[in-house]
Parts: C-alpha cells; sequence; structure tokens
C-alpha cells in the first residue's frame, strides 16, 4: 500500500490515536460552531418576527382606540336624539363605553389570572425520567 492511499501508514499506534483523537475534537468544534450558527439564525428570525408582532399589537392597539371611539360618537349621537344636550350626552356616552370595555377586560384578565393560579409548574414527569435515568446509570456502574 502507498502512502497516498492510507496517508497514516507507518504511523505507531499512539500515534494514530492522538490523530484520531484530534480529528474528533475538530470535528466536534465544527459541529459546535455550526450548531451556534444554526441557533444564531433561528434566534434572529424569531426576533424579527418577535419585532413585526409588536409593532402589530401597537396598531391594532390604536385601531381598537378609533373603534371605541366611534362607538362613543355613535352613542352620543344617539343620546342627542332622545333629547340630551350635547356635552352631557357626549360625557355620558364616553362613560358608558368606558364601563362596558372596563367589565369585559376586567371578565379577561380575571380569567387569565385563574389559569395562571391553576398552572403547575412543578415538572413531575421530567424529575422522575430523570431519577430513573440515574437509577439506571448507577445499576450498569
Amino acid at each position: 500500500m502507498d502512502k497516498a492511499a492510507n496517508p497514516h501508514s507507518g504511523e505507531s499506534l499512539p500515534e494514530l490515536v492522538r490523530g484520531l483523537i484530534d480529528d474528533v475534537s475538530t470535528l466536534f468544534r465544527k459541529e459546535v460552531a455550526l450548531a451556534k450558527a444554526e441557533a444564531g439564525e433561528k434566534v434572529s428570525g424569531a426576533l424579527d418576527g418577535a419585532k413585526l408582532i409588536v409593532i402589530g399589537a401597537v396598531l391594532a392597539i390604536g385601531a381598537l382606540g378609533v373603534l371605541l371611539a366611534a362607538i362613543v360618537a355613535v352613542v352620543a349621537a344617539g343620546l342627542t336624539a332622545m333629547g340630551l344636550e350635547p356635552f352631557l350626552a357626549n360625557s355620558l356616552a364616553a362613560l358608558i363605553v368606558a364601563v362596558v370595555v372596563g367589565l369585559i377586560a376586567w371578565a379577561l384578565i380575571n380569567n387569565g389570572l385563574g389559569h395562571v393560579r391553576q398552572a403547575n409548574f412543578n415538572m413531575q414527569k421530567t424529575a422522575r425520567a430523570l431519577s430513573d435515568d440515574a437509577a439506571a446509570i448507577k445499576e450498569r456502574v
């Protein structure tokens, strides 16, 4: 066998093992670097998505404000048509819309808090699996 077909021919066993260890560590370092680069790309994409979500949420809040103002104007127009003074009609309409929206918000927040309180962040299945794995390793060692 010539040196071109097997570049390691003529090396001793310790040299071959050392070369193998160097190759494996180099491969491992390259795999870690690739994983870091891939994770960085995914995090960057997720951050871009999060930015768009925040911008969309801000615009949605603005749109909701405009919608509520339109509802106040419609209620005020109805109250004015029933004979109330425009100033009193506008004030009462704003109060009515604020109370209704406030009650809806309170109900949603209260319901959400109930869900958060019920959530159990104790990871019993994971702890049990890790304990079983540790016991299996101890048995084999």
